[in-house]
């Protein structure tokens, strides 16, 4: 079974699929090896560990040198944040994810928000680019892989719950495998996604939105911690750093 099939089953079995998601190729080993059965990149992660702001400010070609290193490092499927495609226009855009499929993931996910303005893509305009995006997948022998439409209206929006059953209905209607909505949390409201959207729900985990077994009775079928982890890693090594020169004494460099 090739990693975009065994990808794609993941996400129908009876639970939550938990995606570790790395910034690296330490963390891409740690997370394996701890057992995860899949790996989502961050970013958000990547561009922190490179020196930058998260939002499209490294070059694609660096940001796509570290997710080949994770694939060709590890055996479970790896997903590639690619954030809204690296592009201003849709042709560039499906040409990048062609390059992210070359690199052997097995899945993306891809934003509706825009770049270099708050705000979100038009629907009709997201949803061409997710059309083409999945035929030129198809057409280039890359049927099967996983196009997680993130929509970013909890994000953006005071009021998001019905339009973002719109976009998601819309969104699966052109392509998209699964549907990503960082920042909805209600219960409720994921229950209400859950039923009128036909299409497997990924949440970001949250103060508060942590636990797979209650996401899992939600209807919740894919979990990740995006820049959680790396955010947390990368505040101990600031934290042990400073101690070092406060204390002038390396000793709790060796303390359990």
């Amino acid at each position: 079974m090739n990693k975009i099939n065994k990808f794609n089953e993941l996400h129908l079995s009876g639970d939550v699929l938990f995606l570790g998601n790395a910034w690296d190729l330490l963390s891409a080993l740690a997370l394996e090896k701890a057992g995860f059965k899949a790996i989502g990149t961050t970013s958000f992660g990547i561009a922190r560990s490179l020196g930058f702001t998260d939002g499209e400010n490294i070059e694609f070609d660096d940001h796509l040198k570290i997710i080949k290193m994770i694939v060709d490092s590890v055996k479970i499927p790896v997903s590639a944040d690619i954030e809204a495609g690296y592009g201003e226009d849709i042709d560039t855009i499906v040409s990048n994810v062609l390059r992210t499929a070359d690199a052997g993931v097995a899945g993306i996910n891809i934003e509706d928000s825009l770049k270099k303005q708050k705000g979100l893509k038009e629907v009709e305009q997201h949803s061409r680019l997710l059309s083409k995006m999945r035929k030129e997948l198809d057409r280039t022998g890359f049927e099967g892989f996983y196009i997680n439409a993130r929509i970013d209206t909890y994000l953006q929006k005071e009021n998001p719950f019905l339009e973002t059953i719109n976009r998601a209905k819309a969104y699966a209607e052109s392509g998209a495998s699964g549907i990503f909505v960082p920042g909805l949390s209600a219960d409720e409201e994921i229950k209400e996604i859950v039923y009128h959207v036909n299409a497997p729900l990924n949440l970001l985990s949250l103060p508060g939105l942590t636990n797979c077994n209650k996401l899992k009775e939600l209807g919740v079928k894919r979990f990740s911690f995006g820049n959680a982890l790396s955010d947390k890693m990368i505040t101990l090594l600031e934290k042990n750093a400073a101690r070092l020169l406060e204390y002038n004494e390396t000793a709790h460099l060796y303390e359990e």
